[in-house]
């Protein structure tokens, strides 16, 4: 199980690039957009900067919706390869199989 500390933060960081998602989104279309002159480029280059780090969408990890481990994660199930191989072998996972050849 993971540290409930790191579970948190980063429950905090998924919120934060929410609520964040739309003025990100203008600073850096507005950032790109070449029409504009470089002053208003560079203006919205320095707001985008002083945004907080953890309303990027890079700074989230994937974590498993059980124990919270973020290695080993399974996009496909959301779920680390411990927990997604304890539920598969206890027959909880419909569709998966043990594999054998």
């Amino acid at each position: 199980m993971a540290k409930k500390s790191s579970i948190q933060n980063d429950l905090k960081r998924r919120l934060m690039v929410v609520r964040k998602k739309t003025t990100r989104e203008k600073l850096r279309k507005t950032f790109r957009d070449r029409k504009l002159s470089e002053e208003e480029r560079l203006n919205a280059m320095f707001k985008l900067s002083e945004m907080p780090r953890n309303s990027s969408r890079v700074r989230i990890r994937n974590r498993c919706a059980l124990t919270g481990r973020s290695r080993g994660y399974y996009r496909q199930f959301g779920l680390s390869r411990i927990a997604l191989r304890k539920l598969a072998s206890e027959g909880l996972l419909p569709g998966v199989t043990k594999a054998s050849w």
